[in-house]
């Protein structure tokens, strides 16, 4: 059998034009500017309008990635779409993607698996890739949380942000690409971070529109120790697992949930500051589209060089929490 390593060859990220402050949240809901970024160092978040939906953000994301990675769709053998806010129940947004982008030889697909949905899609195509099933592979993390916050809860709605990320992944060298990769979840977690209307549980009716049942909720006090302790602990067991150590590290880039849950995991891990990759400040809370968004970013600015080693880690709704070891 083939045994391949899988790596990205090219990233993309989209933002909706809109721009929501700090100030402009004042005017919205009881809060404040020192408020919100003592609490989660958010100064602003991106936010789509009424017409505007996930795939459109995820289709810039795609091309931009295919562009930069020299391929065209039709290379492109799956779409792995990592999204808590699909454009619809039923298709799926992977499929929605494939058709507009014209990638008539994939198949299309989401996974749901809230903030750590980019790094179950990579894990779930590299080991596709790594075992000669395909070549070529689109993986996508794509939000309008915007959405579904309660802009009456200043818990949520100074997180929430709106975006895509996108990453074409191959074959690449021996010593390059994903060099270990884990997720896990615990639904003993669920109502820690959850959207409790909508599904086949409650439903969509009158009554959960007006009990507010479809906008997320939040125990941010309970969910930030189950974070902390769930990245630092999948983060060192990829480590070990590839035989490396953090000061092997040249980045993590850990997802962009909440300034003080990316400090306490960098400290519980000893990984110093000028190590770990933070844009919250300007972009919020994307979900799944942060990580892809961080490491295009960190890639374009020259941040992150051919050769460099740059851990990813993610925790989210579910709970599900994951890390991927990458040398790019």
């Amino acid at each position: 059998m083939t045994n391949q390593n899988a790596g990205i060859i090219g990233m993309g990220h989209a933002f909706p034009s809109g721009i929501l402050t700090n100030a402009d949240l004042e005017k919205i809901v009881d809060t404040t500017d020192d408020w919100i970024t003592t609490r989660t160092g958010i100064r602003q978040r991106h936010k789509a309008a009424e017409n505007e939906y996930t795939s459109q953000f995820a289709v810039k994301a795609a091309n931009q990635a295919l562009e930069r990675a020299g391929l065209k769709a039709e290379a492109i053998e799956i779409i792995v779409c990592a999204t808590t806010t699909p454009d619809q129940i039923m298709p799926s947004t992977g499929a929605l993607i494939q058709a507009q982008i014209g990638a008539t030889n994939a198949a299309g697909m989401d996974i749901f698996a809230a903030c750590s949905g980019f790094l179950y899609g990579l894990t779930m195509v590299e080991s596709m890739i790594r075992t000669g099933q395909i070549k070529y592979a689109l993986v996508i993390g794509a939000e309008v949380l915007t959405k579904y916050v309660d802009y009456t809860d200043r818990s949520t709605c100074v997180i929430f942000s709106d975006g895509a990320g996108a990453a074409v992944l191959a074959p690449v060298a021996e010593d390059k690409g994903i060099l270990a990769t884990k997720i896990r979840s615990d639904g003993r977690y669920e109502e820690q971070l959850y959207a409790p209307g909508g599904g086949t549980k409650l439903g969509t009716s009158h009554a959960t529109i007006n009990d507010g049942m479809h906008f997320f909720k939040m125990k941010g006090n309970e969910l930030f120790k189950v974070a902390v302790r769930s990245m630092a602990e999948v983060s060192r067991e990829v480590l070990e697992k590839a035989g490396y150590t953090v000061d092997d590290l040249k980045f993590v880039i850990p997802h962009q949930a909440n300034q003080r849950i990316t400090d306490a995991v960098a400290q519980k891990l000893g990984v110093s500051d000028e190590k770990v990759y933070s844009n919250i400040a300007e972009h919020g809370n994307t979900s799944s589209a942060s990580i892809p968004i961080a490491i295009d970013e960190c890639l374009q600015s020259g941040k992150i060089k051919e050769g460099d080693l740059v851990l990813l880690t993610a925790f989210g709704g579910g709970a599900t929490w994951g890390s991927t070891l990458i040398r790019f």
